[in-house]
């Protein structure tokens, strides 16, 4: 493992843990370029759309409260108007990318995530109500339910319903109801103008062989469809609660981890994760998150409990990285 990732010029930290012990773990390439410090194993990264499952933890506990259910309408729970939104969305339309509702980045149709902020600064993106004019009074692509359609507006929406119905930032909620729960005490939501220490920044390599970061690539700050900083170690003990049921009680949990919508014959899509089959059954629970200068992935095999953790400060390498782990580690 240690030649695959030095190899492949891989840059970032790698994880791998059974139900009681580390059975691998390496750091490699640079957290700060310029002034070459190195990535540590504790180091933070930014996870792009992998934490999409905090979003879903969240709204899971808000319905353990009994302030919501998934079958709640998105008109029902949220006071903000969306002229142009089928009244019979609802959250769970919404966590499985299923709702139709209008997205302001599709992946199927852009394929640069940076073009987005030529019309809408990134800096500008503090909180979640600065995407609203974004896709607010987009048209529906399709009729609720009707299929599974990757949406980050989504889950900003699912960002906003969590700030109503607890009258705090949701940034706020997931730091305090979810990791400082987990123990998670090197992950957070920082602003890309004063990152912490010990946090990576991202980077893009151009093909001319020269770099930059991506500070003008991403939203300024992450919210409820990606963006937060998180060590792999922490990655790792955010499965453990999950699992352990110190997030939600097993009832809530077995219904986050329900499969739910096609993505196609060997995936589908829970609340939060994809769910990977091998021979009919469940192989994996899954996130992942792509921006330019992240690339991560993450999983828990349910027959194992092997725990995986990938992250990168570069825009592609964890999900080749994650072959090779699978391939060594996983029964």
């Amino acid at each position: 493992m240690e030649h695959h990732i030095k190899e492949d010029g891989f840059s970032g930290t790698v994880l791998v843990k059974d139900h009681k012990e580390v059975l691998f773990q390496s750091a490699s390439g640079h957290a700060n370029r310029a002034d070459e410090s190195l990535n540590k194993i504790n180091t933070r990264f930014g996870i792009a759309s992998g934490c999409k499952l905090f979003t879903a933890i969240a709204i899971a506990q808000l319905v353990e409260n009994n302030l919501l259910s998934f079958q709640t309408r998105l008109k029902d729970c949220l006071d903000i108007e969306f002229p142009y939104v089928d009244e019979r969305v609802t959250i769970h339309h919404l966590l499985t990318h299923s709702s139709g509702m209008a997205d302001y980045f599709d992946e199927e149709r852009m394929e640069d995530f940076e073009d987005v902020w030529k019309q809408t600064p990134m800096y500008l993106l503090k909180n979640l109500r600065d995407f609203l004019p974004m896709f607010q009074h987009g048209k529906m692509m399709f009729t609720p339910g009707e299929k599974f359609h990757y949406n980050n507006a989504g889950y900003i929406v699912l960002g906003l319903i969590v700030e109503q119905q607890t009258g705090t930032s949701f940034q706020e909620y997931v730091e305090t109801n979810i990791f400082e729960r987990c123990g998670m005490d090197q992950s957070g939501y920082f602003s890309l103008d004063s990152l912490p220490g010990n946090t990576a920044y991202g980077y893009i390599d151009q093909r001319d062989g020269t770099w930059r970061t991506n500070a003008y690539s991403v939203p300024i700050k992450g919210g409820s469809d990606g963006g937060a900083f998180v060590s792999a170690l922490d990655m790792i003990k955010l499965w453990e609660a999950l699992m352990d049921y110190k997030l939600l009680d097993e009832q809530t949990t077995n219904t986050l981890l329900t499969p739910y919508a096609q993505v196609n014959e060997e995936v589908d899509y829970g609340y939060g994760l994809w769910i990977y089959y091998k021979h009919s059954t469940i192989y994996k629970y899954h996130v992942m998150g792509y921006d330019p200068g992240v690339s991560f992935h993450a999983a828990f095999y349910p027959q194992s409990e092997m725990k995986l953790a990938v992250l990168s400060n570069k825009s592609s390498g964890a999900r080749d990285v994650m072959k090779e782990l699978e391939k060594t580690f996983v029964k």
